[in-house]
């Protein structure tokens, strides 16, 4: 209970109070539209006329309540002066089918906001003129207390004095309810409606999906391009002195592959920021034998086997085959023994299949790994939906394959 109430004794009490003022203020304009029905009805007893002006009065409230951009402005100014965490409305795709549970909860947030605002302004207004005016007897004060026949009157001294305080707390706990109200009420009445949640919920789903692939885009890129470099500078160094035109080779290769993995980290670092970049780097099969090349240059033996009409794959299809004959590669060059990488890169009419095979045994390689490679090939093939095979094929042999739905291209 103390934790609820703890903040309303800050500053938030005060803004909240006089968040609810504003509210009473802001629907003071409509008033005088609201008594025009009344003035016709001069002859109908006084109770009458007032009760339809306020009914006229709160239809009009719960009409601006309606218009969306109410919402807009009202969402900012309780999350500035309540200091509830309401986020921003959500863009609908679909406005105009939204429940009427949800397109009628800021008219009732309206309403309710306008009558707590009358209420705190006028009840703990009173309560704040009778404790200033009380203890001197300005403007000929008094106040009395009747309760089951029991009377007390202030009459000046203590009880005057006494009189005051109460009506200051009395007036100071009014607003703090009020200010508690609007605080719970706020979430329920102004926070995100039932469409903006599935919208919210989708934006957030379209977030992660593009992380994810640009995780995994980076991991194929940047893991690639180290394991690659790496064995391209071993190579370098023991054939600087006995081979130099090979040595340049390697040096090459370096250059090319640091090159390309640049601006796939550019890219993917300008997405993580949100700033307008150039589009992504499109590889596709059609930049396999450049891959393939760069690997030689590394001193690995690569053994292609390129069939069918490549270049009839293209889109998405086509970029994920070639991360996935990518991510392939640098397994081979990080597990691997030695001797021939197979590659077989075979495009029939309604698949694509993709092998990559490698020698493994005492004399793999010793590089890290983060354990992630197999898992997110594993992912993108399910959302081509392929098929995938990673496994031992025989003594001292790995292999990775790869069916690919052509259909999956678009």
């Amino acid at each position: 209970m103390f934790r609820g109430i703890r903040p309303l004794l800050r500053g938030s009490t005060y803004a909240g109070a006089l968040f609810a003022s504003c509210g009473a203020l802001a629907s003071l304009p409509l008033l005088p539209f609201a008594m025009l029905p009344t003035l016709a009805l001069r002859s109908a007893p006084y109770g009458v006329r007032m009760g339809l002006g306020l009914l006229v009065w709160a239809a009009l409230i719960g009409a601006v309540g309606l218009a969306r951009t109410t919402r807009r402005a009202l969402v900012p100014a309780a999350r500035r002066l309540l200091r509830v965490p309401l986020p921003d409305p959500a863009p609908v795709r679909r406005p105009g089918v939204e429940p009427a549970a949800d397109r009628w909860r800021t008219p009732l947030w309206l309403l309710l906001h306008v009558a707590l605002g009358w209420t705190a302004a006028l009840v703990s207004g009173v309560l704040f003129v009778a404790a200033l005016t009380l203890p001197g007897g300005w403007l000929d004060a008094e106040a009395g207390l009747s309760l089951s026949g029991w009377t007390v009157r202030a009459q000046g001294g203590w009880s005057s004095w006494a009189m005051a305080l109460g009506c200051a707390l009395l007036g100071a706990a009014v607003c703090a309810a009020v200010t508690y109200a609007l605080r719970w009420l706020a979430p329920r009445l102004l926070g995100p409606s039932s469409a903006e949640r599935l919208a919210l919920a989708a934006e957030r789903e379209r977030r992660l999906a593009e992380r994810n692939r640009l995780a995994h885009e980076l991991h194929d890129s940047i893991g690639h391009t180290l394991t690659a470099t790496t064995i391209q500078a071993a190579v370098a160094g023991e054939l600087l002195a006995a081979d130099p035109v090979a040595a340049r080779g390697a040096l090459r290769g370096i250059e090319e592959s640091a090159r390309a993995a640049l601006e796939d980290l550019d890219y993917v670092l300008g997405v993580l920021r949100e700033e307008k970049t150039e589009a992504a780097p499109a590889r596709t099969l059609a930049d396999l034998p450049e891959l393939l090349d760069r690997l030689r240059h590394a001193g690995a033996v690569v053994e292609p086997e390129l069939s069918g009409d490549l270049a009839r794959v293209r889109g998405t299809l086509s970029r994920a085959a070639y991360r996935i004959v990518q991510e392939g590669l640098t397994n081979a060059l990080r597990h691997g023994a030695g001797g021939p990488i197979e590659v077989r890169v075979a495009a029939a009419r309604d698949v694509l299949e993709l092998r990559v095979v490698n020698r493994t045994g005492p004399g793999a390689g010793g590089f890290p790994t983060s354990g992630h490679g197999l898992p997110g090939l594993t992912e993108r093939v399910r959302l081509l939906h392929g098929e995938i095979e990673a496994g031992p094929d025989g003594p001292q042999r790995w292999r990775l394959a790869v069916r690919l739905p052509v259909r999956a291209s678009a």
